[in-house]
């Protein structure tokens, strides 16, 4: 017979502890595993912020370079971006499994603390880190752009393949980039709460959630700079027209899918378990 002590009915002790270790994180406890780290990364030095900030910038345009490389190699075939898709996700498993400071991660990071307790204070703490990030994280992509261009890093051809790739992310309608870029910050936010409990998974989870950014051609602000930058740098695009066209309507629809959307509501269903 069971000890009464256990939960589970025949179950010895061992087996009993098993399981409760084996159980998935509630919505609770990963809810308030990203609200402390939202708190550590707003308590952060400026300094901090700022290089890690640069880092994801410049991890993040890793991204487009493998996009390059395999549709470099692949036939013009319908199936070609499924292919190519992996290659976005490069750059983000960089950038999240060195914990750089991803302005999209912050969407929700920071987002909780501040649901949890609604004050001046905490408005300005998250304001300070958003603006600190991103600020950063347009550095670094900036920075990728102008070696990717000026520096023999790369070649000729790779060049060309991803000029023509930036040209069709940056050359929708800004209402359309919005539209995109809900449902690109929505992922993000959704890859963000699902860390925590992935454990030996991450890795996948990370590949899966922005591999579905890529195919489904959704708009990420800090991704999508490294291809607006490029252009620039190239002579493609003026700069004012890829920050006002592309650059601010991605940031706005990445900042309503990550916080409005799924932030809130990660929030909302544990409020009343608080």
């Amino acid at each position: 017979m069971a000890d009464e002590g256990h939960g589970g009915k025949g179950l010895s002790g061992t087996d009993d502890t098993k399981v409760q270790d084996s159980a998935r994180l509630s919505a609770l406890q990963i809810y308030e595993i990203l609200r402390r780290e939202g708190e550590e990364e707003m308590d952060r030095p400026v300094t901090s912020l700022w290089w890690s900030g640069v880092a994801a910038g410049l991890s993040i345009s890793v991204s487009l370079i493998a996009e390059g490389v395999l549709q470099m190699h692949l036939p013009n075939a319908p199936w070609r971006p499924l292919v190519t898709g992996f290659g976005y996700t490069i750059g983000f498993v960089i950038a999240v499994m060195a914990r750089h400071q991803l302005f999209t991660e912050n969407t929700i990071t920071a987002v909780l603390p501040v649901a949890a307790d609604l004050s001046f204070k905490a408005l300005a703490r998250m304001g300070r880190l958003w603006s600190l990030v991103l600020i950063a994280n347009l550095a670094g992509t900036l920075l990728a752009a102008l070696f990717c261009t000026y520096a023999p890093v790369i070649t000729p051809d790779l060049r060309q393949t991803m000029l023509e790739i930036s040209q069709v992310s940056v050359s929708h309608p800004p209402v359309e980039i919005i539209c995109k870029a809900v449902a690109a910050g929505f992922l993000i936010a959704a890859m963000a709460w699902l860390l925590p409990s992935a454990d030996a998974t991450q890795l996948q989870v990370i590949v899966v959630m922005t591999y579905v950014i890529a195919i489904g051609q959704f708009a990420h602000v800090i991704a999508g700079s490294f291809e607006g930058f490029m252009l620039v740098a190239n002579g493609r695009i003026g700069l004012w027209p890829m920050l006002s066209g592309f650059a601010a309507p991605a940031l706005l629809g990445n900042i309503i899918g990550g916080t409005l959307l799924f932030a809130l509501i990660a929030y909302g269903q544990v409020a009343k378990e608080m």
